[in-house]
């Protein structure tokens, strides 16, 4: 046996290395089987670690080391970063859930082909724990040779032990769920996905039995499969004897001694930013995708050392440095190498420490996984990208020659480390530093997709306007930017959305330019009206008849707001609000009360000054703008309270810009304001019917900074967002002023999601900031400059920063899926002329600002 052994050692085949392949034996929700041991998984949640401040990493961080050094001491761990390329077909099967009205599924169809266009690669974040040795099937059989890759076994689990197996792994699966990575069973779908797919087949996965495991032949039909091992890489064979796949393993031979954080300290978040240039057949490269990512995948097996096994480590180190030293004086003429020396002190500064303070050590075995399913010189492209890219780093890397075999099973789940000599051990602050968990991620988690996050990872982008109120959350969503940067073809799109739903939409156009919301719903089949609010309106918008009920106190004093807003600066100089407010208690005494009585009482009055007020505001009720809301109700009707987009303009308006002082503005901009008052509250009021209580609601109301420029018009705004909660409304504001947008404390409480666009000025970027919860300061201001401009530093349409309702941010791009939605939905008044309207974008624009 001892020769054996020894021919082992010499072939280099000994211990490990001469495993058989894991062979599995049952999965399970969290739990993997083989006949030797058994794992727990999770997956894990990610961070936005790119918009973080640097006071959040810091916490994070100490919260990740000590996750590691608490949870995980003496367990067996793999850790995997995988990614998979985004199934756009998948939101097909959502769509039928997600939508119910018009041709929503002409709908999916658009946003499906724009998906397999972008190509969206997903990342997948997976931990596996050891949790129990099975000592009764210790001698697993070896049946396989060197060209298999997996291997089934007839031993089944007792329920008994799979139902220990679930409670071990769910208790640790609590306390993982308390960590940064927010850790959640992995699913046994998920599992068998993860086994499946190295195969690089593309059949379907096995579905669970009715207990929810995945147990003889479904689990034979995974791991069905050959593998051919060669120098420098491996060849998964398909089904017809045919190259599926060439994949080779990295190791990661060298670090530097300190690695910064953020920086080249991130070697595992910045996995997603390996990119290379493909080539092609004789036609050269493809001019339409001249870049593209590695998503090169990582699999590192870890332990997390006791204190008392680091320190005999450590110890044993600096014993043999020590002897080193002693032996290089007594024969080396008293001259020993620095390096020896060094290491010599580094051990006992690390004893110390660990004695000391809370310090913990940690063997790992970082392993690279890299694939190519297109050539072998195609997976060399990709391997050169790697090297460079982590050489500038000061990270040495090289492929495991010689060793793709053992490499590529030790990366399976289930498996073991088979070549321990490839190790590192490290502080669990140090492997913290890497952020594995790091990137960006944001929005809902389930919902309509509005676009693709454009920070250090890829994915889809999901925001659904109505689902505040279905989670008993808030309700108001707020677009904050300067004009011209696609926030209306952002809000547009959302709204399409919404309408897909079922729910009843009403967009106060106060600019004229979302006419071609109506033209894009009808075109898919939505229930969608423009109408021109105007004299042949009169009285469908006053506060008496909206504010009524429990709102009719409110009432008292908004009528008397409004109309002080309306009326002419040299009569608000003469104090003409308090005849006004008197006129209304008056007409509130009398019963029945309306706004164009409260104009005929003050026309009647003795009072001079009341009855000048009186004749002003009776003119300017004749008007297209002031009839609306104080003119004598005509009893036509705006809209009709059934499911569909009601896109409300009114010709004419002219709203000051937020530069405007209020005491500046003309007559007809004080009616535009009042006006917009009063379509508010006509919004809300249509809200709060009987007959759409059981419908899903969204009012989208832009320019809000015309209404945060003067306080009454504050005060009810936010009145207006606590209103709407209330009646499960969501409210979609738009503002070009974050500054006074920001001291509405009452609507900033009423916003679950909020997205920022470009800002120029200072004072507006630190109040942005601030609203986006991202630290204040030259950088954050310099990321909302950038924001709105590509690398030529030309405009790029649609482009935020998004704050969803878990408070993560992340910079993100909003995106019309097709060129005639594009045309349709143009804010641009030139589109007889052929004008391609506001392209929010036709390509990603690169990997973010």
């Amino acid at each position: 046996m001892k020769i054996a052994r020894g021919i082992g050692r010499f072939l280099g085949v000994a211990g490990d290395r001469a495993a058989p392949p894991p062979r599995y034996v049952a999965l399970a929700d969290g739990v993997l089987v083989t006949e030797t041991h058994a794992e727990a998984w999770y997956v894990l949640g990610a961070s936005n670690t790119d918009l973080m401040s640097e006071s959040a990493r810091d916490t994070e961080h100490d919260q990740a080391s000590s996750a590691l050094a608490r949870i995980l001491a003496g367990h067996e761990c793999h850790l995997r970063i995988l990614w998979s390329p985004l199934n756009a077909e998948d939101y097909r099967g959502e769509a039928e859930s997600l939508f119910s009205a018009g041709n929503f599924e002409e709908w999916a169809d658009v946003r499906i082909a724009r998906l397999d266009d972008l190509s969206l690669p997903s990342r997948h974040l997976l931990l596996g724990v050891r949790i129990q040795e099975r000592a009764g099937h210790a001698q697993a059989r070896g049946r396989s040779g060197v060209q298999d890759a997996f291997g089934l076994s007839s031993t089944s689990v007792p329920q008994r032990e799979l139902a220990r197996l679930d409670a071990l792994a769910r208790r640790l699966g609590r306390q993982l769920e308390a960590t940064p990575w927010r850790a959640q069973p992995a699913p046994v779908e998920m599992l068998a996905w993860m086994i499946a797919r190295e195969q690089h087949r593309v059949t379907e996965l096995p579905t669970p039995t009715t207990n929810g495991q995945i147990t003889g032949a479904k689990l034979a039909h995974l791991t069905r499969g050959r593998v051919l091992p060669y120098p420098d890489h491996v060849r998964v064979i398909d089904a017809q004897g045919e190259v599926a796949a060439w994949t080779s393993v990295l190791t990661l031979d060298g670090f530097p001694e300190e690695m910064e954080s953020p920086g080249p300290g991130e070697w595992l978040r910045a996995l997603s930013e390996i990119t290379y240039v493909p080539e092609y057949d004789e036609d050269g490269v493809d001019p339409d995708v001249q870049i593209l990512p590695v998503n090169v995948e990582a699999s590192i097996r870890f332990k997390v050392l006791h204190r008392r096994d680091a320190l005999k480590q450590i110890e044993e180190v600096r014993r043999l440095a020590k002897e080193q030293r002693q032996s290089a004086a007594k024969h080396s003429a008293g001259e020993t190498a620095l390096e020896i020396e060094e290491t010599e002190e580094v051990m006992a500064a690390l004893s110390r420490d660990m004695k000391r303070e809370d310090v913990t050590l940690m063997e790992d075995h970082p392993r690279l996984v890299i694939s190519s399913d297109v050539s072998l010189h195609d997976l060399r492209s990709k391997i050169d990208a790697v090297i460079g890219f982590y050489g500038g780093l000061g990270i040495d890397i090289s492929v495991g020659e010689e060793e793709q075999r053992d490499l590529w099973l030790e990366s399976l789940p289930g498996d073991k480390v088979r070549v321990p000599d490839l190790s590192h051990i490290r502080t669990v602050s140090a492997f913290a530093g890497s952020w594995f968990w790091g990137g960006a991620s944001v929005g809902d988690d389930d919902g309509p997709i509005i676009g693709y996050l454009t920070g250090s990872t890829p994915g889809v982008v999901r925001n659904d306007l109505t689902g505040g109120s279905a989670r008993g959350d808030a309700t108001t969503t707020a677009l904050i930017g300067r004009s011209g940067r696609g926030k209306t073809t952002a809000l547009m799109m959302m709204l399409l959305d919404a309408a897909f739903r079922g729910s009843w939409v009403l967009a106060l156009d106060f600019k004229g330019d979302m006419g071609g919301l109506v033209a894009a719903g009808q075109r898919y089949g939505l229930n969608a009206h423009l109408v021109e609010a105007g004299s042949q309106y009169a009285g469908v918008c006053d506060l008496f008849t909206l504010l009524s009920g429990e709102s009719a106190e409110r009432a008292q004093t908004e009528v008397p707001a409004q109309l002080g807003i309306a009326l002419p600066q040299h009569l608000r100089a003469r104090g003409a609000e308090t005849p006004i407010q008197s006129a209304v208690n008056e007409v509130i005494a009398q019963g029945d009360p309306e706004t164009w009585k409260v104009i005929e009482h003050l026309r009647r009055s003795t009072d001079d000054l009341a009855r000048e007020t009186g004749e002003a505001l009776h003119e300017l009720a004749q008007t297209s703008l002031g009839s609306p809301f104080m003119g004598k109700p005509s009893g036509a009707a705006l809209m009709r309270t059934e499911p569909g987009i009601w896109v409300v303009q009114i010709p004419g308006i002219t709203l000051p810009s937020p530069d405007d002082h209020r005491d500046d503005w003309s007559v007809h901009q004080r009616l535009s304001v009042a006006l917009v008052h009063s379509m508010l509250a006509f919004g809300i009021s249509m809200a709060g019917r009987k007959d759409l209580r059981g419908l899903r609601k969204a009012i989208a109301v832009p320019e809000v900074h015309v209404l945060t420029a003067t306080r009454e018009g504050s005060s009810f705004l936010q009145y207006l967002a606590r209103v709407g909660r209330a009646l499960q409304t969501a409210l979609v504001i738009d503002t070009q002023d974050p500054e006074s947008f920001a001291k509405l404390t009452g609507l900033i409480e009423q916003i679950t999601t909020m997205f920022g666009f470009q800002l120029t000025s200072a004072e507006q970027q630190d109040a942005l900031a601030a609203l986006l919860d991202l630290p204040v300061g030259p950088h954050t201001r310099a990321l909302i400059q950038a924001i709105g401009v590509d690398v030529t530093q030309e405009v790029r349409h649609g482009h935020a920063i998004m704050r969803d309702r878990r408070f993560q941010k992340a910079t993100v791009q909003f995106d019309v899926p097709s060129e005639e939605l594009l045309t349709l939905l143009s804010t641009t008044p030139k589109i007889d002329d052929g004008a391609a309207g506001t392209n929010l974008t036709k390509e990603p624009q690169g990997v973010g600002v």
